[in-house]
């Protein structure tokens, strides 16, 4: 028992005073020279971890671009006259579906009817014409056989008569075609199944041959999207065909290209094909035109097309054959000074492990959130940590990688890690999107690096027993907080709750984890 309390001088005080005075020393005995019990280390921190995926990728270049019918056409009348009838009604896009062949607009064809019985008229009087001549010519020459009958003059103007006759036919046969023409021309139907506009123009207005503008016709399937692309871009793409790495189109290649509509955010869930490349550079812009080709089918029977003639998209160009890749979620990378990083978990025993800093390179962005990492080259210190390696290191000495498929990097609890620090770490898969790498993934249970069940019991039980230890330190930080709730922080990186249950990335539903 430690003597900690020093002798008193009591002879000239009076019994009260001594009595008080025995009692304060008594309380300072026990607040101040107690030994009190030994501080109890701090709870590591509960965080969530995942190994990057590792997969090919492909590099991508994006751009803006627009949507066109792969065929067009203004719909004009062929001949002049008064518009007496419109054959389709305005309205919404499924109204306005025309087939090919379909009539459209109806112009007055009483003069041309007219034209057309007259030329006809004069085509019969030609074929009666060419009859009488044949007769006479035929005449002519059975009486030729006989001497002196008929003079070999008259003969040769009877077979004249005729190839005049057969000529005259031609002529007014040709003449009825063009009546004809112009009196079928007063039905203006659709040269293409599409989609029409409103009419221009009304009822007993009247039409200029190849003049007045009725309406305009567009195909919707396929589409044709235009984009520009640079120059750089263009030659990268040659550079990899003349090394071998993409074939041509004369070498029997294709080339993918993917667009998304504007409300789509990172997705591009419509696939085609380039199938135009322009045979010269804008000099203006320093970019050349390319066309991809992609389906538009209905939605379903009757109903409207996804893409419309006149949209901007946004266009995906593969740049490049797909390469093997890591990738990790975007909200696991961390920023530092415009540098990106991960936190990795080192020194793993037990469920525990040491943060470390990794610093990484980032490449094209992927759907569902995902980001392509690239590792630096770093060298390991005696002291065990990984540092990014200098020009001169490079040259000397072994390097690693900062970043491989088989690290366990946070994912969740960023907020709450710092390099150097010990973590409780659960494991679970990296959250892939369902809509790029098919069914939603089984999330993988909790991963204790433990030797058998026995060991993670005790740990659990421990767990417990600190729990239970400090829950009335607990109760009474809270009574305190409790008059000022709108201020009270997280939990510290000391709280000594039990670790949190593995849950999606997405999502925390274990509220006493730091987040």
């Amino acid at each position: 028992m430690h003597r900690c309390a020093k002798s008193l001088r009591m002879r000239s005080l009076p019994v009260p005073a001594l009595a008080g005075l025995a009692l304060f020393a008594l309380v300072l005995g026990i607040a101040g020279c107690s030994e009190g019990p030994a501080n109890t280390a701090p709870q590591a921190v509960p965080v969530d971890v995942a190994r990057p995926i590792s997969r090919e990728v492909t590099n991508y270049e994006y751009y803006t671009g627009r949507t066109e019918a792969e065929t067009s056409i203004n719909v004009q009348a062929r001949v002049t006259g008064y518009l007496v009838a419109i054959d389709y009604v305005n309205g919404t896009e499924i109204k306005a579906q025309v087939k090919k062949g379909q009539r459209l607009f109806k112009i007055d064809p009483r003069p041309y009817q007219a034209a057309y019985d007259e030329a006809m008229g004069q085509v019969n009087l030609a074929k009666a014409r060419l009859t009488l001549a044949i007769a006479d010519y035929k005449r002519a020459k059975e009486v030729s056989k006989t001497p002196g009958a008929i003079s070999q003059q008259d003969v040769d103007k009877y077979a004249a008569a005729e190839e005049e006759a057969r000529a005259e036919v031609a002529a007014t046969e040709a003449n009825s075609e063009s009546a004809r023409l112009n009196l079928s021309f007063t039905d203006i139907t659709s040269p293409i199944d599409g989609q029409v506009s409103r009419n221009l123009i009304d009822l007993k207005n009247i039409v200029k041959q190849d003049t007045t503008l009725l309406a305009t016709i567009v195909s919707e399937d396929p589409i044709y999207v235009y984009f520009d692309v640079d120059d750089h871009t263009m030659r990268y793409i040659q550079n990899l065909i003349k090394d071998g790495l993409l074939k041509s189109y004369s070498q029997g290649g294709t080339f993918p290209i993917d667009i998304g509509l504007t409300d789509q955010g990172n997705d591009f869930p419509y696939h085609g094909t380039l199938d135009y490349v322009a045979n010269q550079l804008d000099p203006t812009t320093g970019t050349l035109q390319l066309r991809g080709k992609f389906s538009n089918p209905e939605l379903r029977p009757g109903a409207p097309r996804l893409l419309k003639p006149g949209e901007f998209v946004r266009v995906r160009l593969p740049i490049g054959p797909p390469q093997p890749a890591l990738l990790v979620r975007q909200a696991a990378l961390g920023t530092d000074q415009g540098r990106k990083y991960l936190f990795v978990l080192s020194n793993v025993k037990e469920g525990k492990g040491t943060v470390e800093y990794r610093p990484v390179e980032v490449g094209p962005q992927q759907a569902g959130g995902l980001q392509v990492v690239k590792p630096m080259k770093m060298i390991r210190t005696t002291e065990g940590k990984l540092l990014p390696a200098t020009m001169a290191e490079l040259n000397e000495g072994p390097t690693e990688p900062s970043i491989t498929k088989d690290d366990l990097v946070i994912i969740n609890g960023l907020q709450s890690v710092q390099p150097d620090l010990v973590v409780h770490y659960s494991e679970t898969a990296m959250p892939l999107p369902a809509s790029d790498f098919g069914p939603p993934q089984k999330q993988a249970q909790p991963k204790q690096a433990t030797d058998d069940g026995k060991q993670d019991d005790g740990m659990k039980a421990a767990d417990t027993k600190q729990a239970t230890d400090t829950k009335s330190d607990e109760k009474k930080a809270d009574d305190k907080k409790s008059d000022h709730p709108a201020q009270t922080p997280p939990a510290p990186a000391d709280d000594k709750s039990p670790p949190a249950k593995p849950a999606p990335v997405e999502s925390n539903p274990d509220k006493s984890a730091p987040r």
